[in-house]
């Protein structure tokens, strides 16, 4: 029992200063979350947060999950239902994306202002409803460059554009720029238009790659022999 009290506190006291941090963040914007400021904001010790946190890395995660948590779940319930339409889904998650950076400018600030180590856990999670977003687009025979490719390719390009509106005034950004983008990343990875497979050497070999770690009768060393010789056919595409 007092293990358990124990712990509930150790949540609470965490939980209350990812709750100062992020009401610092939303009244007085990125700059104002210093360790000394929410601690002073939470009632705590700095060391308090060092204990709990590991360091001011640990507390920014802490935050961006807590200001996203609502988002990624909503987005990871839409990617986990499809609609057929793996081009049209690739296009709601993106807007959805944008629009998000958009309405959250301190949050994209804060998470700018992180040390260079590992990427967060929000940001993870935001990349694996991405990463299955993208397999469905291979699956389907519609991508003409791998999916680690395409991904990061739409990764950069709505995380360029989200700062890039980001940096302009308000009443002076370009609305469509974001459709622009995602239309010429598309461009750039779609083996032909929306929706039609794609029967070319690099279409079909994208699309062999999606069903390989389930064929039937292959040992681990096969499969893996097997994704080398597509990655390096890809890694040198026809004309």
């Amino acid at each position: 029992m007092v293990m358990t009290q124990d712990t509930a506190s150790r949540d609470d006291v965490r939980a209350g200063i990812v709750a100062a941090a992020t009401q610092l963040l939303r009244e007085k914007g990125a700059n104002a979350v210093t360790t000394r400021a929410v601690a002073q904001a939470a009632g705590v010790q700095a060391p308090t947060i060092y204990r709990l946190f590991g360091d001011k890395d640990g507390l920014i995660d802490a935050v961006a999950e807590h200001v996203m948590a609502t988002y990624v779940s909503g987005k990871s319930a839409a990617a986990d239902v499809a609609t057929g339409d793996p081009v049209a889904d690739l296009r709601s998650g993106w807007r959805a994306h944008v629009q998000f950076g958009l309405t959250n400018p301190e949050l994209y600030a804060l998470l700018a202002a992180r040390g260079n180590g590992a990427p967060s856990p929000a940001t993870v999670a935001g990349l694996d409803v991405l990463r299955r977003r993208v397999r469905r687009l291979a699956a389907a025979g519609l991508l003409r460059v791998d999916e680690q490719r395409a991904l990061l390719m739409i990764h950069s390009a709505g995380n360029g554009t989200i700062l890039t509106l980001l940096g302009m005034p308000a009443d002076q950004r370009d609305l469509g720029l974001g459709e622009a983008m995602l239309d010429a990343v598309l461009t750039s990875i779609l083996a032909t238009a929306p929706a039609t497979p794609d029967t070319t050497t690099n279409a079909v070999a994208v699309t062999f790659a999606t069903v390989l770690p389930d064929l039937p009768g292959l040992t681990d060393a096969e499969r893996a022999l097997m994704a080398e010789w597509l990655h390096r056919s890809l890694a040198h595409p026809t004309p």
